[in-house]
């Protein structure tokens, strides 16, 4: 059968999971009486939530003879890793951009990398029914794009298609408002070339790209066939990148993509992307090859982690109330399976083995891993994030991001001033139609973390900021931290209404009448940049004396209840999160009082 691989890379939220879906439907994947979630690919419990790709997944769908692999790629920067590793996969790239937002930092990066791998884009304008489309300008900035990531001459000459990915049509005229996805597949089979240098005479090679576990097969890796033929119970080994034996045994299961099922298969030839089930050591970057080999595949370099958090055991008063797993030995073996599949993770254990130095590529990468820990039932202390510097011949540098920021021209003022405290230089702006400007900012990435909530309380929640690793520069020096100290319960129990109310002039309460708190557990934000202990227990002293006035009923504002997202984003150098399944709660590292004065003189 006539075989494509192809990737649909973009930037998050320009609709690649919708259009995939349409794929399946009008290739008859699917029946047409068949019950199909909308945003298939988007499998796992986070990705529904959020509405986000996290991991990058393979599928196929056949189409008049011609058998043509897609892989859905994630589109935050945060989950590169996942991106860069799978274009080793495909002959051939489509990159969707909104016919609005038009080419943003994301697709600049994944461009960037199919680009360099000689990779021939489709460039496909989504969206085309919206009424602030503005394709011609769309199209423009695209080819802009592909110049300064040094395109060829052939890649330029790129075909264009104008879509709707959730009304299921594409065409090459722009004004074109319905039809079907026909011309997509078209132009897939007749532009992207079938896998090139096939040999299926050579001995088999496999790079794994992939990783993932199956509760009856074990590991299973996926990725594409290089050269020769596999075989069911074919005897096989697997070389890291210097070419040394990892582990030998057999193919005992080859799966290959039909629609959204991986279907055993008895062989793959050169060229198709396939599971493979039967090796207990190999990962992600090994070569998997026929005994006879002994020389590997080149895999991609992955660009290294910017950012790191501490996850530790978690030693507060409540713990092990809410979770099962909570020993050292139990979170070390989860982080290591995850840094084992998630190249751009990096685990490191501490000297006192009783917490991780756990390195990725952004807040949201490592919020989602906490996320997904804390739902396994993990329970988990964790660190404020810091970046990782470097030294350059004799400098201190640290990481760099491209922020672009669109947000309405009334709050562009405030923008600039805030970006400006975090020591960011703008770069570009320029008005981006409908009464919004955007706005190009080069920023230590020091300065951006926690900025995301400001930022959405100072736009009233209409800016929109995206983010990419732009280099590694010189150090900025410091940046001013949060303004505002914060409230410390300095007792253990529950918390009263009565003296929640009596506290709620100091500042922002983040905890509610009845809630179990504990010494050393921040229940609020001070109106004052100091820190401040209080009693959250205290009760009304109750008498057989009547008071003059009547009392009054205790009205409360309600307390500000914080996501991990919030909660990681707020907390200071001497604080830390508490993650269980149940709650997350913000402390200082130090519980107790007197020790934490004491740690503070010694730090002076």
């Amino acid at each position: 059968m006539n075989l494509r691989n192809v990737a649909i890379i973009a930037h998050v939220d320009h609709g690649k999971t919708t259009l995939v879906d349409q794929l399946f439907r009008q290739s008859g994947t699917f029946r047409d009486n068949q019950r199909v979630e909308e945003r298939a690919m988007d499998s796992n419990d986070l990705e529904k939530e959020r509405g986000i790709t996290i991991l990058a997944k393979c599928t196929s769908v056949e189409w008049e003879g011609t058998r043509i692999n897609i892989v859905d790629t994630p589109g935050h920067a945060d989950f590169g890793g996942e991106v860069e590793r799978i274009l080793s996969m495909v002959d051939g790239v489509i990159l969707l951009v909104d016919s609005s937002e038009g080419a943003m930092p994301q697709t600049k990066f994944v461009t960037g990398k199919a680009l360099a791998l000689g990779l021939r884009p489709i460039v496909v304008v989504n969206k085309i029914d919206r009424p602030d489309g503005r394709h011609a300008e769309v199209l423009d900035e695209v080819f802009e794009l592909f110049l300064s990531l040094d395109a060829s001459d052939e890649q330029l000459d790129f075909p264009i298609l104008y879509a709707s990915g959730r009304n299921g049509y594409a065409s090459d005229n722009p004004d074109a408002r319905e039809g079907d996805l026909t011309p997509l597949f078209k132009t897939i089979v007749d532009h992207v070339p079938p896998p090139h240098a096939v040999d299926e005479d050579a001995p088999f090679t496999f790079l794994a790209t992939l990783l993932d576990r199956d509760n009856f097969l074990g590991r299973i890796l996926t990725g594409r066939v290089q050269t020769g033929v596999l075989k069911l119970n074919q005897p096989i080994h697997a070389l890291d990148g210097d070419g040394k034996v990892i582990e030998s045994g057999r193919a005992t299961k080859i799966m290959a993509f039909r629609g959204l099922e991986r279907v055993p298969v008895e062989e793959a030839r050169a060229g198709d992307i396939i599971s493979l089930a039967g090796l207990t050591v190999a990962t992600v970057s090994n070569t998997i090859a026929d005994t006879s080999v002994s020389t590997p595949i080149q895999a991609q370099p992955i660009d290294p982690p910017t950012l790191s958090m501490r996850f530790a055991v978690n030693d507060s008063p409540m713990a092990g109330r809410e979770g099962d797993k909570v020993t050292s030995r139990v979170i070390r073996d989860r982080l290591m399976r995850e840094a084992e599949s998630n190249v751009a993770i990096k685990v490191t254990e501490s000297a006192d083995k009783d917490s991780f130095e756990v390195a990725g590529r952004g807040e949201l990468q490592l919020g989602v891993l906490i996320e997904t820990m804390r739902r396994e039932g993990f329970e988990l202390g964790i660190s404020r994030p810091r970046v990782l510097f470097r030294e350059e011949n004799g400098e201190r540098t640290e990481p760099y991001e491209t922020v672009v920021i669109d947000v309405d021209d009334e709050h562009s003022g405030t923008v600039i001033d805030k970006m400006a405290i975090r020591k960011a230089e703008m770069t570009d702006m320029r008005q981006s139609g409908g009464g919004k400007t955007r706005i190009t900012f080069s920023a230590p990435s020091r300065g951006l973390i926690g900025y995301h909530g400001e930022f959405l309380s100072d736009t009233r929640g209409t800016g929109i900021m995206n983010r990419l690793f732009e280099k590694y520069g010189p150090y900025k020096g410091a940046i001013e931290g949060r303004p505002n100290g914060v409230l410390i319960s300095n007792g253990t129990g529950e918390a009263v209404g009565y003296a929640l109310n009596a506290l709620e002039e100091r500042g922002i309460l983040f905890v509610k009448p009845q809630e179990k708190i504990y010494e050393g557990m921040i229940i609020g934000e001070n109106a004052k940049p100091d820190d401040l202990e209080v009693n959250p227990m205290k009760s009304k002293q109750l008498t057989n004396f009547r008071s003059t006035g009547k009392d009054d009923a205790i009205r409360l504002t309600p307390p500000r209840v914080m996501t991990l997202e919030q909660a990681i984003a707020y907390i200071d150098d001497d604080e830390m999160v508490e993650v269980t399944p149940k709650s997350i709660r913000i402390r200082k590292a130090i519980l107790d009082p007197h020790e934490r004065k004491k740690a503070k003189r010694q730090a002076a």
